[in-house]
């Protein structure tokens, strides 16, 4: 059982930068691949970023090059760092976890509550 809780959303204008954090709990955290995905109102929930345990990482082409996702599993933290903030980047961001490597957000079993980010033009 893995529980996750965000943090770091707020409203920003445009070209700025926000960084979300994820805290889980759980001695197993370091075994999970860790995502960020999004929604925006009316829109399907999409993956912003994944990371494995080791690090490896995985961008939406909508992001590649603005976000960095990063974890510390002495922590048991994962982050999303966003630089270079658009309107379209507007949504309520979800961090989750999944024991396979996956893009596909059915493969993830632990979500977050989410956290709104707000970009402003």
């Amino acid at each position: 059982q893995v529980q996750l809780v965000e943090s770091g959303g707020g409203l920003v204008q445009a070209g700025g930068s926000l960084r979300l954090s994820c805290a889980a709990s759980g001695r197993t955290f370091s075994s999970y691949v860790m995502g960020w995905y999004r929604q925006a109102p009316g829109k399907e929930r999409e993956l912003v970023a994944v990371i494995t345990s080791g690090g490896s990482t995985n961008y939406a082409n909508s992001v590649k090059g603005r976000f960095t996702i990063s974890r510390d599993n002495a922590k048991n933290t994962v982050t999303l760092q966003m630089n270079s903030l658009k309107p379209e980047d507007t949504a309520v961001y979800y961090c989750a976890a999944a024991l396979v490597w996956s893009t596909w957000k059915e493969s993830y079993d632990y979500w977050g509550q989410g956290t709104q980010v707000t970009v402003s033009s």
